[in-house]
C-alpha cells in the first residue's frame, strides 16, 4: 500500500504545519493502483445484463425486469450503496463528478481513461432511457426501498417490489431533474470527441431536462415522500441542483442563457459543505473557473463565494467551520462521512488548478492561501483514506494489507451464485451472512466505506452502516484527485 515510511507530519500533534507549511512526506501511497481500483468498483454495483468485459467476476445479471411495472425498460445504472435500490439522485451525483473528474484530469488517467468513461456510460444509458422513454415524464428510480432494506439478498437473488418512481409537471422534482441534466451535460463533454453523435444525444437530453426543472418547480421529496425519504430526502431544497444544472449547461454549450437563469437565481447561501445533496460549492467552483481561466467578470461573485467556501474548510483560516480529527481527518457528519471528505477534496484539488493556471492566490483574514495550500490539505485527506492514518487501515477495499473486511454490502457478504448456485431469499441471508463476524466472502475492490469515527475509530462492523457502507458518490469524487495525484507522483 504505502510506498517508504509514513509521513512523520501525520504523528505530529501540529497538523496544521502540514496543511500550510507543507511538510514534506518520506513516502506516499500508490496512487496509480487506487485510481485503477476507484473506478473498478463501479462494476460491483452494475445492475443489468452485465457485459463480457465484467472484471468484477463475483456478481453476474440482475434487476433484468426493471421497469416492467411501468411498461417500460429501466435496466442498467447502479446500486447506489449496500442495497439493491436504484436512486437516480445520488446516481446523477456520482455520475456528475466521474465525468467531472474525467474532464480535468483525463490527461492523467492514462489507461484508466478508457474505464472511466466505460463507469460514465453505465450510467448516462440508463439515465438517457430513464429522460427520454415517456413524454414529460422522467423517471427517478427502481425498487421500493422500504421493502429492500428488509431484506439481507444478492441484487441476483432480488425478489422484492421494483417499483418504478417519476416526477413530472403535476409532481415535479426540480432538484433530482436538475442534478440528472448535470450529468448528463458534463458527460456530453467527456464524450465529445471520442463519441460525438452520443454526446451530441446526451447534450439535447440534458437540454430538454434542464428545461422541465426550471419550468416544473417544485422538491422531488415532496412529490414522492416516503419513496426516497429518509433514504435521499433532499434536504437543501432544490436550488443548488438549479444552480448546478444551470452551470454545467453554461459550460457544456456556452449558451447565456444559462448564465441568467442561475444569476437570477438568489442561490446565495452560505455553504461548508457538498454532497450528493447540497450542490452550491459545487456549482461555485464550477462557474469560478470562467473568473479566474477566462477572466469572465460575470462570474466574479461565484469566485468569492468559492473562496469564502475553501476559508470554511481550511483548519487554520479564521472563518473555519470545519473540525478535523486527531489524526487529520475532516469531519462533518457522523454517518458517511468519508463522503464528505471526497467531495470537498475534489473541490480544493481542482480550484487549486485554476489557481495555478491564473497564478491567483487569495486570503483567509490574514492567512495567504495558495493553490500549494490546497493541494496539501488535499494530499493529506487522500492519503489518509489510503492508510496514512492513526489505524494504519485503509478505507479503500482491496488496497493495501489492512482494510475493511465486513463491508455493510448485500452482494460483497453473500456468496456468489458462482459458488453458490441456490436462490437466498429475503430473510435468509441475515443469520448466516449480515450478523456473522466472518469477512465478507466477495472483495469489491476500490470500494470506499463510510469511514472511521470523529476518534480516528473504526470497528469494522456489517451492522454499523454509517461507517461501514460504501457508496457510488463517495468514490466517484475521489477519482479527480487519485487522478490528479497519479500523474503527479511515480509509484
Amino acid at each position: 500500500m504505502r510506498k517508504g515510511a509514513s509521513s512523520p507530519c501525520l504523528l505530529f500533534l501540529f497538523f496544521f504545519t502540514l496543511v500550510f507549511l507543507g511538510c514534506p512526506s518520506l513516502g506516499h501511497p500508490n496512487y496509480k493502483d487506487a485510481l485503477a481500483k476507484s473506478i473498478l468498483f463501479f462494476q460491483g454495483q452494475r445492475s443489468g445484463r452485465l457485459p463480457t468485459g465484467q472484471q468484477m467476476s463475483w456478481r453476474s445479471n440482475s434487476g433484468l425486469s426493471d421497469g416492467s411495472l411501468a411498461h417500460v425498460d429501466l435496466t442498467g445504472g447502479y446500486y447506489d450503496a449496500g442495497d439493491n435500490v436504484k436512486f437516480n439522485f445520488p446516481m446523477a451525483f456520482a455520475t456528475t463528478m466521474l465525468s467531472w473528474g474525467t474532464l480535468e484530469y483525463g490527461k492523467r488517467m492514462g489507461p484508466q481513461l478508457q474505464n472511466s468513461r466505460a463507469a460514465i456510460r453505465w450510467a448516462t444509458d440508463y439515465l438517457i432511457k430513464c429522460a427520454t422513454t415517456t413524454p414529460n415524464t422522467l423517471y427517478v428510480g427502481v425498487g421500493d426501498p422500504t421493502a429492500d432494506h428488509k431484506c439481507w439478498e444478492r441484487p441476483e437473488d432480488m425478489d422484492t417490489v421494483r417499483t418504478v418512481y417519476s416526477v413530472s409537471p403535476r409532481n415535479p422534482g426540480s432538484d433530482v431533474a436538475g442534478e440528472t441534466a448535470a450529468a448528463l451535460a458534463a458527460a456530453s463533454m467527456v464524450f465529445r470527441k471520442v463519441d460525438p453523435k452520443y454526446s451530441r444525444l446526451l447534450l439535447a437530453t440534458a437540454k430538454k431536462v434542464m428545461q422541465f426543472a426550471m419550468q416544473y418547480r417544485g422538491a422531488y421529496s415532496d412529490s414522492l415522500g416516503s419513496a426516497v425519504c429518509p433514504f435521499y430526502c433532499s434536504y437543501s431544497g432544490y436550488k443548488d441542483e438549479l444552480l448546478w444544472g444551470a452551470a454545467w449547461l453554461w459550460r457544456a454549450t456556452n449558451d447565456a442563457s444559462y448564465l441568467n437563469f442561475l444569476q437570477s437565481l438568489g442561490a446565495n447561501d452560505a455553504s461548508d459543505i457538498f454532497s450528493w445533496d447540497n450542490k452550491l460549492a459545487g456549482a461555485r467552483v464550477l462557474l469560478s473557473r470562467r473568473a479566474l481561466i477566462g477572466n469572465d467578470k460575470r462570474v466574479e461573485s461565484f469566485k468569492q463565494q468559492a473562496e469564502d467556501f475553501m476559508c470554511r474548510i481550511l483548519p487554520n483560516s479564521p472563518s473555519s467551520s470545519t473540525s478535523y480529527t486527531q489524526g487529520g481527518l475532516m469531519f462533518k457528519l457522523a454517518e458517511s462521512n468519508l463522503q464528505y471528505v471526497t467531495s470537498i477534496t475534489f473541490l480544493l484539488s481542482t480550484y487549486a488548478k485554476y489557481m495555478t493556471a491564473s497564478k491567483h492566490t487569495f486570503n483567509c483574514g490574514s492567512v495567504r492561501v495558495s493553490s500549494t495550500t490546497l493541494r496539501n490539505l488535499a494530499k493529506q485527506q487522500v492519503d489518509y483514506i489510503l492508510g496514512e492514518n492513526p489505524l494504519k487501515m485503509s478505507y479503500m477495499v482491496g488496497f493495501g494489507a489492512n482494510f475493511p473486511k465486513r463491508i455493510h454490502h448485500r452482494g460483497a457478504s453473500i456468496p456468489s451464485k458462482a459458488s453458490h448456485p441456490e436462490a437466498i431469499g429475503c430473510d435468509s441471508g441475515f443469520q448466516s451472512f449480515f450478523y456473522t463476524s466472518n469477512p465478507n466472502p466477495n472483495i469489491l475492490t476500490g470500494a470506499i466505506v463510510g469511514g472511521p469515527n470523529q476518534n480516528d475509530g473504526f470497528p469494522d462492523e456489517r451492522t454499523d452502516y454509517s461507517h461501514s457502507e460504501p457508496a457510488t458518490y463517495i468514490n466517484a469524487a475521489i477519482v479527480g484527485p487519485l487522478a490528479y495525484l497519479a500523474g503527479s507522483y511515480s509509484s
